[in-house]
């Protein structure tokens, strides 16, 4: 799998330290509170501790999506396995100020080549049922609504990008 992903008008690499303001913004914008959870991040240095943690668990990727031309971070793009899922959960999020203009598609769509080309298929994806933009972009990327996910502290939505199959038509 590449840590480091290029497209048109983005860069991806893996988080790192240096990201921590960044992250302190990105998790207490009014979005990601309202759709991943308050995750008691109110100074860099807490992001940094957030980043370390993340970072050491194997298995996880956490991709920081920076405008090609300023560097500037603009939003995460999340391939973890999780223990409730069978196959890796991919996940986005992105500054305000970068909503609508196709940098989420664009970077999600890059990683999920990226993961693909390295066997991670299928991949699956969770949102809570009222995030419709995530919903909307998930479906631009190709994905379907599986099943709910009732078992977890909230009630998710799971989407995958595995083939869908249609039940066998009824013989007698």
């Amino acid at each position: 799998m590449n840590l480091q992903i290029s497209t048109q008008r983005l860069e991806l690499d893996l988080i790192s330290g240096s990201d921590a303001s960044f992250i302190h913004a990105l998790v207490n914008t009014q979005g990601w509170l309202a759709n991943i959870g308050d995750r008691n991040i109110h100074s860099n240095e807490a992001a940094l501790e957030y980043i370390n943690k993340i970072s050491a668990i194997p298995g996880q990727y956490l991709w920081v999506a920076r405008l090609k031309e300023e560097h500037t971070p603009i939003g995460v793009i999340s391939f973890l396995k999780r223990d409730y899922l069978e196959h890796f959960d991919i996940g986005f999020a992105f500054l305000p100020a970068y909503h609508g203009k196709g940098y989420a598609f664009e970077a999600t769509a890059a990683v999920l080549k990226n993961v693909a080309q390295a066997g991670h298929d299928p991949v699956l994806a969770i949102t809570l049922p009222r995030n419709s933009s995530s919903i909307r972009l998930l479906e631009k990327l190709g994905m379907h609504f599986e099943t709910a996910l009732t078992s977890q502290p909230q009630y998710l939505h799971m989407y995958s990008n595995a083939q869908k199959t249609e039940p066998l038509p009824y013989s007698s």
